[in-house]
């Protein structure tokens, strides 16, 4: 079953860890990559730049709508997904407690399928 890992991180906390934190946390997260893909569960991650790089965009009569981030209705953002594939949601939530965001984020867990599933 796929499975996405959403992590949700305070805006402010990449400006206010150092370069070196950065770099040490980003590390970490490539090995639970690593680790993943040697149990035969990764698809794909990414980390994403701070919200302020970001773009919120809907249509509205037809014309586009575009909000430039940061988005300040917001205390948190998206910083990273992984998508892996499980064989159950309780496998998937194991998962996200082993990751290494889980200690300064919260990792969101959500099975991939189409927008009309319940």
């Amino acid at each position: 079953m796929p499975f996405a890992l959403v992590i949700h991180e305070t805006r402010d906390r990449r400006r206010e860890r150092s370069k070196q934190e950065g770099v040490a946390e980003y590390d970490q997260m490539l090995r639970f990559g690593e680790s993943l893909a040697a149990r035969g569960l990764y698809q794909a991650a990414h980390a994403l730049k701070p919200d302020s790089h970001g773009a919120r965009v809907s249509l509205r009569e037809g014309k586009p709508m575009v909000i430039d981030g940061p988005f300040s209705e917001s205390k948190e953002m998206i910083g990273g997904i992984f998508l892996i594939n499980c064989l159950s949601r309780e496998e998937a939530i194991a998962i996200a407690a082993e990751c290494p965001a889980a200690a300064w984020a919260t990792v969101e867990v959500r099975e991939i399928g189409t927008c009309h599933d319940e």
